[in-house]
């Protein structure tokens, strides 16, 4: 909170002195959850020594750790800024946040014995829709059973899966067996040139039974050709019983091979085959056909995951399997009266299963009370929970919903692109969003040149590019490919397989973290530092707001002067902005702001309310 200044004297050389404050502050409620904040602040002298000497100059995550009480009255808790790792302590939960963004907030479901805990959180930018991250806890006890499930493996035993990759897949299968319960049924569906059966029929999920499905996966050779058309038929086939959830787990690492061999025609044939089954779909190595994997689990109203070659396919099996265990409730929609929800993510109704929240994200329109309505299925019959919410018009609290909620809209609208085609419409959105929010696109991207060479003087985007390195960027794949040969086919299934990973994760995130996972592997290539929903770019030694424009008005003022903290009391949110470095221009609705040595110390009132009004 910004609270306490201290200075520590003498320290001699080699010696360590540590601080330790203790305060005591009330959570504050956040619908049905108690909301805890916390600012990590920067990172200590030593971080910053070891981490110089280590030739980095990025400060080192902090950490924070959460004990609460684990009686049924508190549920799980869920932070949309960082992972969670929950551990049992005795009688009570101690949660561990995992994740770089310096502001961590979670939310404790206060839970009651027959009713979901909602909770909502906000951001509105003036003039602008608003955005909205919801969430929703399961109660305790929502059905008087567990829904039951048929369950089908699909697994490619063609010779490309020969050696590490089918003793994994093999795994695999058998964590997926031993996660049913025995109101399951099971089918082991594998396939090559031709398409086999553990069984013609689903099959009881006695002990028996599983232990020899186990048997009959371990029989499983890899050869032949890839017929995936086939197999998703036989997996497809007949009618989905009510109320048995059909669940199908696909898993291959090629191109349809035998059979019907259009991607396109495969996937269209899995949509009207598929019924209310939900595909899940695993997509191993750079050699398969990305689109089509990922194009399964977004009809099949699943995920898509991608392995690379030297990834384990048994853990990413698995982590789905453990997930599947138990649906609590299923085809959960959301409806908003009072306000307008725009540009849902997840837009389809969804699956929310044991131990997992449901968490949307979406624009709004319109602004004040308004009443949520909850609606989905389980073994009981439907259920629908409804919970009144305050959308506000304008507020600057919560920015990380705004970057969450675009990381997943640019992941729908990649899928998209690959499904039907891309659109001026949808390649401009997807550009937008990601300069905006700096999120990696297909459009999006920065040049990076070795020490010693110079950028050449061309036109990218309409703007003449000059010697500055950090004013080189060039956005959009077809200025690239415009001066550039095809790419060998190896570099292309490559960059199609990392492309759908990338949508696929981001199509999933729902916490900073998950979000920043999907462009890691850009970390450290481009000067560009993301602060709340805004991204800022390095140049001349100034970190510049990417939404800078020459007619909004700048105000100068010296960094840690009078002038500086009171623009912090007044916008809160300068505060990381700030934190960025001594020279920093950011820009408000209708002012911008820039710190640096020649800037103002002070600010009269008139002038501090001013720049407040039009930020």
């Amino acid at each position: 909170y910004g609270m306490l200044r201290a200075r520590i004297f003498p320290i001699a050389p080699g010696e360590e002195k540590k601080v330790v404050v203790r305060f005591q502050a009330v959570a504050e409620r956040e619908g049905d959850a108690v909301r805890v904040d916390y600012f990590q602040g920067k990172s200590s002298w030593g971080d910053l020594v070891r981490r110089a000497s280590a030739g980095r100059d990025e400060p080192t995550a902090g950490s924070f750790t959460l004990t609460y009480p684990g009686s049924e009255g508190y549920g799980n808790a869920y932070s949309p800024t960082h992972s969670l790792r929950t551990t049992r302590r005795g009688e009570r939960r101690e949660v561990r946040a995992i994740g770089n963004a310096s502001e961590i907030t979670l939310l404790v479901p206060v839970q009651r014995s027959n009713k979901p805990s909602i909770s909502v959180l906000t951001y509105a930018p003036r003039d602008e829709n608003g955005f909205a991250l919801i969430t929703m806890s399961p109660p305790a006890v929502s059905a008087t059973g567990v829904t039951p499930r048929d369950i089908t493996l699909v697994l490619d035993v063609s010779g490309s899966m020969s050696g590490a990759k089918i003793r994994q897949a093999k795994a695999a299968g058998k964590q997926l067996l031993e996660t049913l319960t025995p109101a399951d049924r099971f089918r082991l569906i594998d396939f090559s040139t031709d398409v086999r059966t553990f069984r013609d029929e689903f099959v009881r999920a006695t002990s028996e039974n599983i232990r020899e499905g186990m048997r009959y996966l371990e029989s499983l050779d890899a050869s032949g050709s890839t017929n995936i058309s086939g197999a998703l038929e036989l997996a497809l086939e007949g009618a989905q019983p009510a109320g048995r959830l059909g669940l199908v787990l696909f898993l291959t690492d090629g191109e349809p091979t035998v059979g019907e061999r259009n991607p396109e025609a495969i996937a269209s044939h899995v949509a009207r085959l598929r019924k209310n089954r939900r595909i899940f779909s695993f997509g191993i190595g750079a050699e398969l056909n990305a689109a089509l994997v990922e194009r399964l689990a977004v009809e099949g109203k699943g995920t898509a995951h991608f392995v690379r070659p030297d990834e384990s396919v048994e853990r990413a099996v698995s982590i789905v399997a453990s997930r599947l265990t138990n649906p609590v409730i299923t085809d959960v929609r959301v409806r908003a009266d009072g306000v307008r929800l725009l540009k849902l993510h997840p837009s389809e109704a969804t699956d929310v299963f044991a131990g997992q929240d449901y968490v949307l994200l979406a624009r709004y329109s319109g602004s004040g009370d308004s009443r949520l309505r909850f609606e989905g299925e389980t073994t009981s019959g439907p259920v629908s929970w409804s919970t009144r919410a305050v959308f506000p018009s304008s507020s600057r609290e919560n920015s990380f919903v705004a970057r969450l909620w675009a990381t997943q809209r640019v992941g729908f609208l990649s899928a998209e692109r690959r499904k039907n085609g891309g659109s001026r419409e949808i390649d401009d959105e997807i550009r937008q969003l990601g300069e905006t929010f700096a999120i990696p696109t297909e459009f999006t991207s920065y040049l990076v040149l070795e020490p010693g060479m110079q950028p050449q003087r061309r036109m990218a985007n309409g703007r003449a590019n000059g010697a500055s390195l950090h004013d080189v960027v060039v956005t959009g794949v077809a200025t690239a490919a415009a001066t550039a040969a095809a790419p060998p086919p190896a570099v292309a299934q490559s960059t199609a397989f990392e492309a759908a990973r990338d949508a696929a994760k981001q199509r999933a995130a729902t916490n900073l973290t998950v979000a920043d996972e999907s462009d890691s592997r850009n970390e450290g290539s481009t000067p560009t530092r993301r602060v709340g929903h805004r991204s800022f770019t390095l140049s001349g030694g100034k970190w510049i707001d990417s939404r800078h424009a020459t007619s909004v008005k700048v105000v100068k003022i010296r960094p840690f002067s009078e002038a500086w903290f009171s623009l912090i009391e007044a916008i809160p949110e300068l505060r990381d902005v700030f934190a960025l470095g001594d020279r920093v221009l950011v820009v408000g609705r209708g002012a911008a702001i820039e710190t640096g040595t020649d800037g103002r110390e002070t600010l009269s009132e008139t002038d501090l309310r001013a720049i407040q009004s039009r930020w």
